[in-house]
């Protein structure tokens, strides 16, 4: 399985936190700025190992995200985690309907970041 993450947020600050903590727990990291842009970067790409995407962005949000790459053949299994200031038990069984592996809670440590990408990516 490849150790490339991609991470879709559309916050500039959180995608480059999120990248510098998993290049340097020796990840490859993709950025994309919402889902819309995530799916386009995925489309044609060599596959990435998994996920990380935040629930509310413009274009796409992280739920819609999910779905169209579930629907991808190549994407049915690897692992999506949400990572979102989000914490409602409705909005978590969404995300965990439309096919998310699991689900962190913004404001993160480093190391819980790393700890689930290190989990699903050994």
């Amino acid at each position: 399985m490849s150790k490339t993450i991609m991470t879709a947020d559309d916050s500039a600050s959180m995608r480059q936190m999120i990248s510098f903590t998993l290049r340097n727990a020796g990840f490859e990291v993709v950025e994309a700025m919402d889902g819309k842009e995530a799916l386009s970067k995925l489309d044609g790409a060599p596959p990435v190992g998994m996920l990380i995407t935040d629930l509310n962005m413009p274009e796409m949000d992280g739920i819609e995200l999910i779905k169209r790459v579930r629907a991808l053949p190549q994407y049915k299994y690897v692992p999506i985690i949400m990572l979102t200031t989000e914490s409602q038990d409705d909005r978590k069984q969404a995300g965990k309907a439309a096919g998310a592996s699991g689900w962190i809670v913004k404001p993160f440590r480093s190391e819980q970041l790393v700890a689930v990408a290190k989990k699903f990516l050994p």
